[in-house]
């Protein structure tokens, strides 16, 4: 089986904080970025959960979600995802209840695993070192569940309690992963997976396809969805492409040295002295880049889908100007055919 006939692309926003810009211009960015590609016929936009990264502006994604929702009207908006290890699922199952109240059949809830930051700042927004350390995934994950549907066992400590409002169920939830784990729990549950192709250095085939192989149709959907989450960098030629994707190579390297800081500018990027060293800590992340004119882009992007089955294509262009990933979106879209 190939690639769909129209095959749907979304956003995933991390809200880029680029260097000499301000939180308020990165997030009025989002919101314009979000009505624009629901102009342009893309399916969902989701937002990041991150903490303690200096160039990322998506701290909590369901505010993003409530204020975006305000000013659209159709695209369905969600998080890319929760981090669930840093949140108690009641609250978690609140605020997305609330938010599927205020705006019927368009939130998404997508739940990941990973803190979305560094060991101390998971310290800081958990609470205890124990939890910290603790692997509860699966039990936080099912106690969310039974939040939204009441399936407590009898005997639980939590069966009186109603996560409002209760008249109102969880979006539809989707497992967010960079290996085969959340994949094959997303087939044994028959929820929706995507996969985080724009930063794992594993290959997105194995897991995208063992779950589709391993889906569960008495789950929540009646048949599987992945989505293949891809870093894509799209301009009218391949040199300005390259441009706009060289900020991230270097926003890569400062994290890895343990030297995070607002996203530079490609000038910064391009102009920086890398060493042998660092060219070979960076070879591995440019792979993960699609960069170059439409037609490059969509050929690469096709291929992609086709080896893992993708239902769905997210991308993700963390790029330092604003007008160029604005515009980047715009080329994808047209080369797609969306909104035809």
């Amino acid at each position: 089986m190939g690639v769909p006939v129209r095959l749907p692309l979304s956003i995933l926003d991390l809200a880029p904080l680029p260097e000499g810009g301000t939180s308020a211009q990165s997030l009025r960015g989002s919101v314009e970025l979000a009505c624009l590609v629901e102009r342009l016929g893309y399916e969902r936009v989701w937002f990041a959960e991150h903490h303690n990264m200096l160039g990322i502006a998506t701290t909590t994604p369901e505010i993003l979600i409530a204020h975006v929702a305000q000013v659209t009207s159709r695209i369905r908006l969600g998080a890319g995802g929760v981090m669930l290890p840093n949140h108690a699922p009641l609250k978690v199952a609140e605020s997305y209840k609330l938010l599927e109240a205020l705006h019927p059949g368009r939130i998404d809830l997508g739940l990941g695993r990973a803190p979305g930051t560094d060991p101390v700042t998971a310290l800081a927004l958990r609470g205890s070192r124990s939890a910290v350390l603790s692997d509860d995934f699966l039990a936080q994950l099912g106690e969310l569940v039974a939040f939204d549907d009441g399936d407590f066992p009898d005997d639980h400590m939590f069966r009186s309690v109603r996560a409002m409002p209760d008249d109102t169920p969880l979006p539809p939830l989707w497992l967010l992963g960079s290996s085969d784990y959340s994949a094959i729990l997303a087939a044994k549950l028959g929820v929706g997976f995507a996969f985080a192709g724009h930063f794992s250095p594993e290959p997105a085939e194995e897991a995208m396809l063992a779950y589709r192989a391993r889906f569960n149709t008495e789950g929540a959907l009646e048949k599987p969805h992945a989505i293949l989450a891809l870093s894509v960098f799209c301009a009218e030629t391949d040199e300005a492409a390259e441009r706009m994707a060289s900020s991230m190579r270097l926003s890569f390297l400062q994290l890895r040295n343990g030297r995070p800081g607002r996203l530079p500018s490609p000038e910064t990027a391009l102009a920086y002295p890398f060493s042998p060293a660092e060219e070979n800590t960076i070879a591995g992340y440019k792979r993960l880049q699609i960069a170059g004119n439409p037609n490059v882009v969509r050929a690469q992007i096709l291929a992609m889908a086709e080896r893992t089955r993708a239902d769905e294509i997210m991308i993700a262009t963390h790029a330092y100007d604003h007008a160029a990933r604005l515009r980047s979106y715009e080329l994808l879209a047209d080369a797609f055919g969306l909104g035809r």
